[in-house]
């Protein structure tokens, strides 16, 4: 079985192993408008990654750790908001820097620049730090998803301490970089394939990946792979030329 990526509409992302695994980050299919209806029921998922507690990126923890139970990672005191918001999980709590390894399935949290909480009857709770992830399982290409974030000069870390392969950058604005930004993470971060993300959703995000690819150098242009909504791309990179 091949492994892909699915870009399951605005920042949710399905990771699908060779052995038919399945990892959700930041799940967000049943209320997710720009989620087609064949994605928002999943018959797998063996772990959820998750980047911060906003609604449009937890949205399908409760119902998927009922039906599937898989490890829920994600930063400490979001894994506690959950567990109080949302019911009993098992939650793997962890922080910006560390890494654990959940069946052969390496997640690190990095930083991000954004905000984090829970919604509840009485107000946002506190969740933690936002973070970005990076996914890493032998034999497969690293992955880093930025999560929610604004361009930050530590991305250049990122790229020196972790060298993920693919890079799945936020491009709408309004809520996090918008095209010159995500083009200069870009630049720091040197992956072999970006995949963007978190646009076209709501009419206040950007409409398309057109100002992205634009902005982006010509080498890392080269780079770019535009996904559909739904579609399968390889969890690979391309043969080096």
């Amino acid at each position: 079985m091949a492994a892909t990526i699915t870009w399951c509409g605005h920042a949710t992302i399905r990771l699908t192993l060779p052995d038919g695994r399945v990892v959700f980050i930041d799940p967000w299919l049943s209320g997710n408008p720009a989620c087609p209806d064949g994605l928002k029921k999943p018959a797998r998922c063996d772990l959820i990654v998750l980047t911060h507690g906003h609604g449009d990126h937890i949205g399908d923890v409760g119902a998927l750790s009922k039906k599937f139970s898989p490890p829920i990672v994600g930063n400490f005191e979001l894994c506690t908001a959950l567990e109080k918001t949302v019911g009993k999980g098992d939650y793997r709590g962890m922080n910006t820097g560390g890494t654990q390894t959940v069946n052969g399935i390496s997640v690190t949290l990095t930083q991000a620049l954004h905000s984090s909480s829970v919604d509840t009857p009485n107000g946002p709770m506190y969740a933690g730090m936002p973070n970005g992830v990076v996914v890493a399982v032998e034999g497969l290409p690293t992955v880093y998803h930025a999560g929610d974030t604004d361009v930050f000069m530590d991305m250049k870390l990122i790229a020196q301490l972790l060298a993920p392969d693919i890079c799945i950058l936020p491009i709408g604005d309004h809520f996090t970089m918008g095209a010159r930004g995500a083009a200069l993470a870009a630049e720091m971060l040197q992956p072999k394939v970006i995949i963007p993300l978190h646009y076209r959703t709501f009419p206040v995000l950007a409409s398309g990946a057109d100002a992205f690819r634009r902005t982006l150098p010509q080498p890392l242009r080269e780079r770019l792979v535009v996904a559909e909504v739904g579609q399968e791309v390889p969890w690979a990179v391309p043969a080096a030329r």
